[in-house]
């Protein structure tokens, strides 16, 4: 009996170690401002940095499949990647932190598309986040007296409740060293209204930019999203996206025919392309238990 109770806190204890403390020194402040204020023991887990994938070899995959998924927000496993809506004490927005590390150049490797072709620098970024216009009072100013006084000039900002999805792009792999089937996340990118389009009467959803997630995973690692089952356990977003904890589903896999969206192939049949991502998701899965059963 003794054997297994320390079987189970060891256990607990691993456990723990993927998680991180909410609301960090809440119980011991003298003073509000001292909430947040983390322990040595979180600063030295911080400095640890997340975990660093294993070297693979490519003589020892035998079996690839690259898939780009669709995270959508208004799914209940996937709010996490969409509220707080606000900062709050120990909280931020995924989009937000997201936004901030590219601009503070935390997270360099951004880029225009999924091939990582077209790289993106925070000046080429800063007209996707805002837009300013200038209100009719500003332009009738500007025709008499030539200058436009601030409170005519308005300045539309993409907040996180513009956030219509986000999209992965990651590899399913079979090591045979392993024996088993991995996966491994490659990119990011958040969906989000079209800063061009916004206040309209028919607003537009565009990829903003591709993360390439390896250089992102430091950022990821530092931020505490909420725990739904245990607040006092929040967990990172790192280890979110490695986990896969998300309902996604497929939308495109690598093919002859240049990575063609399923939409391009299955048109017009929404349930028919939501069947074919299935089909594809099975097809990978069931490469693992061929190889065991043959």
């Amino acid at each position: 009996m003794k054997n297994l109770k320390r079987i189970y806190f060891a256990v607990i204890a691993l456990t723990v170690s993927n998680f991180s403390i909410a609301q960090s020194n809440i119980l011991n402040a003298m003073s509000p401002e001292e909430i947040g204020d983390e322990s040595i023991e979180r600063i030295y887990a911080k400095a640890d940095g997340p975990a660093p994938y294993e070297y693979v070899n490519d003589r020892d995959v035998i079996f690839q499949k690259t898939v780009w998924e669709v995270i959508p927000l208004d799914q209940r496993q996937n709010l996490v990647y969409y509220f707080p809506l606000e900062e709050t004490i120990d909280r931020k927005p995924l989009f937000n932190v997201l936004k901030d590390a590219v601009m503070n150049k935390k997270i360099t490797k951004v880029y225009q598309d999924d091939n990582f072709k077209y790289k993106l620098n925070p000046k080429d970024l800063e007209d996707k986040f805002y837009r300013i216009d200038t209100l009719p009072e500003g332009v009738d100013q500007y025709i008499l007296e030539g200058k436009i006084d601030a409170q005519y000039i308005d300045r539309v900002e993409l907040r996180p409740t513009d956030v219509k999805e986000y999209r992965v792009k990651g590899m399913w792999y079979l090591d045979r060293n392993a024996g088993e089937l991995k996966y491994r996340l490659l990119a990011i990118a958040p969906v989000v209204t079209d800063i061009a389009t916004k206040g309209e009467d028919f607003e537009q959803a565009v990829p903003m930019f591709w993360i390439f997630f390896p250089d992102a995973r430091e950022t990821l690692y530092n931020i505490d999203a909420y725990n739904d089952k245990n607040a006092a356990m929040a967990m990172n977003y790192d280890y979110l996206f490695n986990a896969r904890k998300f309902t996604g589903t497929i939308y495109k896999t690598d093919n002859v025919y240049g990575d063609r969206n399923i939409s391009e192939y299955v048109q017009g049949n929404a349930m028919m392309q939501l069947l074919e991502a299935e089909r594809i998701k099975s097809s990978i899965r069931d490469f693992e238990d061929d190889l065991w059963n043959y």
